[in-house]
């Protein structure tokens, strides 16, 4: 992919263009936005603009301001076997960075580049940077060699330590499209609330939409397992070392685990929006105010319950949410939560 190719995001890339047009980009940036995949295109996109071997230009002649996304740099970098562009990503049993990865990794940015122009480094899910990770790695981020960028990227930024925050420049690609859901998820949406606006005053009918909630979810990682699979070295390189191979096993299973997470939080995100939506048509609003006007089960919905049992609802679901974050079992979470809801 290249640059053109994120025209959802033309605020965000037009200031990384303007910066690589004027020589000035930052030796370290923080992309922080709602999907982590998006952020690894855009931080990948930026490494083969960096080094692209036949880079768009606005005047012949001129700096690189996007990547041409064909030569052999641009698809070394895009296979994630480039010799001068790293990956950190967290570990899967802990879900974090360690100091190790973190010492490793700088002792390869201090090394002159093999092949290209930069060095560039891309630190994923920099939020589960461990404390001590975290601190071996503030030198480096506050001077890291020349032609060498620092690209962090996180869908939690409240998370990262601020003595990481200060030391970055701020790109954020949450666009507001971002968490709108479309298609398949649109249509998934209208039918929960068609399930729900069915009176729920039987216990079975409350399990049924646990079912269907549970099952959108179990589609949702089985997407997510089928695409970074694809995009694995474990699918391209069959013939690896036993500790290589078990370092990309982890780094899959990590990725996966991170991807599905933050995408069941936009999915309960969207379910609250609709939930938002009866609260506000208990207090007779609506028009431009509802997130789904298209949608009339929520109007169903209100219709038989107070607006003190509307906010109920959207407290209940901030504490589930607030609940998956931690350890707790994710079927019993969204049992407790759906048995409590107001419907």
């Amino acid at each position: 992919m290249a640059f053109a190719d994120f025209p959802e995001q033309k605020q965000a890339v037009d200031l990384l263009q303007r910066s690589l047009e004027r020589g000035r980009l930052a030796h370290a940036y923080l992309f922080t936005g709602h999907q982590l995949t998006e952020l690894e295109a855009l931080a990948r996109t930026l490494a083969k603009t960096l080094n692209c071997q036949n880079p768009v230009r606005r005047t012949p002649g001129g700096p690189a301001i996007d990547s041409c996304d064909a030569c052999l740099s641009c698809r070394k970098i895009e296979g994630e076997n480039h010799a001068d562009v790293h990956w950190v990503r967290p570990e899967s049993k802990s879900r974090v960075i360690t100091i190790d990865q973190m010492r490793d990794l700088m002792q390869e940015i201090h090394l002159k580049p093999n092949e290209a122009e930069y060095k560039v480094a891309v630190i994923e899910a920099a939020d589960r940077l461990n404390v001590h990770a975290a601190n071996a790695f503030l030198k480096t981020l506050e001077e890291p060699p020349a032609k060498s960028i620092l690209i962090l990227l996180t869908t939690e930024p409240q998370r990262i330590l601020e003595t990481i925050l200060s030391r970055c420049l701020r790109l954020n690609f949450a666009a507001e499209s971002g968490r709108l859901l479309a298609g398949p998820r649109m249509e998934w949406l209208k039918s929960f609330g068609e399930l729900a606006a069915v009176e729920q005053e039987s216990l079975l009918s409350r399990y049924r939409l646990l079912g269907a909630l549970l099952k959108q979810l179990g589609e949702l990682k089985e997407e997510i397992q089928k695409a970074l699979a694809a995009r694995s070295p474990l699918e391209r390189y069959d013939d690896v070392d036993p500790k290589l191979r078990e370092k990309w096993e982890d780094e899959l299973a990590a990725a996966i685990e991170a991807e599905y997470r933050l995408q069941r939080s936009d999915l309960l995100v969207a379910l609250q929006w609709w939930l938002r939506d009866v609260w506000l048509q208990t207090l007779s609003l609506g028009g431009d105010l509802l997130n789904f006007p298209e949608l009339p089960s929520a109007g169903q919905v209100a219709r038989r319950i107070s607006p003190s049992q509307a906010m109920e609802n959207l407290q209940v679901l901030e504490r589930t949410q607030r609940l998956l974050g931690s350890n707790v079992q994710e079927a019993l979470a969204l049992e407790v939560g759906l048995l409590k809801l107001n419907l």
